[in-house]
């Protein structure tokens, strides 16, 4: 009997999969950090015989190199894709056996890029599952212009027929398992639920409900911006990946700590919000460890630019490592853990401001007096509503337009807290004074805020 083990990366919104049988596996998409595949693979008391990449990623560092060279296991990577290592390039039709009576075969399926191709795993000759990466989502598809901005089109029109290819050579009853649409920006649109068959999705999805050109139409009229570290993801994995180095960063004193923000490098301070707000070393910049600290922070930051993270834990440290290397920030050049007092140099200052909620807002601003409310959300979460008279910056964007904030104190929300806790840490580090709104969108309305349509 077959199985099918699901390897979730919440924070990047991906899904990686350990499929085999009795003895033998395939991983399809591995995630960087492999140790955890390699220990799901021991607890089936499997052997991983293929690693398999469904496209080159534009979204996060694959582990699929490092897992084979570890486990001996053959690499199978779309022959179409341009890499520099050492691969089993597979085309449409390709098939390999993962153990007597388990199949896995290749069908090419182009869009999310030129290349793309997916997996149908077969048991006994009958198809049970399709690990389709970016190609069919539930409820979408990946999106057709992270390769190039020329050939977007050509690729959602591609997408279109991929999806329709799948639809068409897969009976209903075969299971979709898509690596994207779990949050990733990846993903076209906001995907619905975390399971689905190719039946369900005949009946639901865009790509297979609507002809080419209104889907076409749709899907790019929803596109938002992705992510800055894209650009620097596809050729990292087609270069290869090293393996990954988790072992502590360089620890500093306050001392250094302030040299280096001195020298305008990045000093990240990871504890939550409510911490950070209560009191932080003057300058710093406040991502969640247990947010989107990996989206966000490679987002945000000047790729390149020294990193030194400020943890209250080796544990909280180690988790923002991890979640770090799948998008390519390898090594911190510092870190410190402990207390906000002890990262504090000789001379230096503590900052601190204020949380409140919808409420809060609601009665400063019938208080009158200079004040400014900022919206970080996405364009495509603003144009479904926001506060009568609020300033838009995209929380990406706030550390380069700073200066287009008007004066005043600045109230910033987005939808739920955490987008907006990193941009009050931006703009407090540049001595503007500051409220973030730590409060769900929802509660604007019933506080009174005038909303806008």
């Amino acid at each position: 009997m077959f199985f099918v083990d699901v390897l979730e990366t919440e924070g990047l919104g991906n899904r990686s999969y350990l499929a085999g049988g009795r003895e033998a596996a395939v991983v399809i998409d591995p995630p960087r950090d492999v140790e955890r595949v390699v220990a799901a693979a021991a607890g089936r008391g499997v052997r991983i015989a293929y690693v398999a990449e469904t496209h080159v990623h534009n979204d996060y560092v694959s582990g699929g190199l490092e897992l084979a060279r570890l486990t001996g296991a053959r690499y199978l990577v779309p022959a179409a894709a341009r890499v520099c290592f050492d691969r089993v390039p597979v085309a449409d039709g390709d098939s390999v056996t993962v153990e007597p009576g388990l199949t896995l075969r290749a069908l090419a399926t182009p869009g999310h890029t030129p290349h793309h191709t997916s997996y149908v795993l077969a048991e006994s000759g009958r198809e049970v599952a399709a690990f389709t990466g970016g190609s069919l989502l539930i409820g979408g598809v990946g999106r057709p212009d992270l390769v190039e901005p020329r050939l977007t089109e050509q690729l959602a029109r591609a997408q279109h027929a991929s999806a329709h290819r799948l639809a068409s050579e897969l009976d209903d009853a075969v299971r979709v398992l898509p690596t994207h649409g779990f949050g990733s920006f990846c993903s076209s649109s906001r995907s619905e639920g975390d399971a689905s068959t190719i039946g369900q999705e005949r009946k639901t999805n865009d790509a297979l409900t609507k002809d080419v050109d209104a889907f076409i139409a749709g899907m790019l009229a929803g596109l938002d911006d992705v992510p800055a570290y894209y650009a620097h993801m596809g050729p990292l994995n087609a270069a290869g990946p090293a393996a990954v180095d988790l072992t502590p960063p360089k620890t500093v004193c306050g001392r250094e700590i302030a040299e280096r923000l001195a020298a305008g490098e990045w000093v990240v301070d990871l504890r939550s919000r409510t911490a950070f707000s209560q009191g932080h070393v003057a300058g710093t910049f406040n991502f969640e460890a247990e947010g989107k600290l990996a989206t966000y922070l490679a987002w945000l930051i000047p790729w390149g630019k020294p990193l030194t993270l400020l943890a209250d834990s080796p544990r909280q440290l180690a988790h923002a490592q991890r979640e770090l290397v799948r998008v390519g920030i390898d090594r911190p050049a510092a870190a410190a853990t402990g207390d906000p007092a002890a990262w504090l140099s000789e001379g230096g200052s503590m900052r601190s401001f204020p949380r409140a909620d919808f409420d809060a807002l609601k009665k400063a601003r019938d208080a009158g007096g200079e004040m400014v409310v900022l919206d970080v959300r996405r364009a495509s979460e603003r144009a479904r509503g926001h506060i009568e008279g609020s300033v838009h910056i995209p929380v990406h964007e706030v550390h380069e337009r700073a200066g287009e904030v008007p004066a005043g104190t600045v109230w910033v929300h987005c939808a739920g807290g955490m987008r907006a806790a990193i941009a009050a840490s931006l703009l407090s580090a540049a001595g503007r004074d500051v409220v973030a709104v730590d409060d769900g969108f929802d509660a604007a309305h019933s506080a009174g805020l005038t909303l806008v349509r």
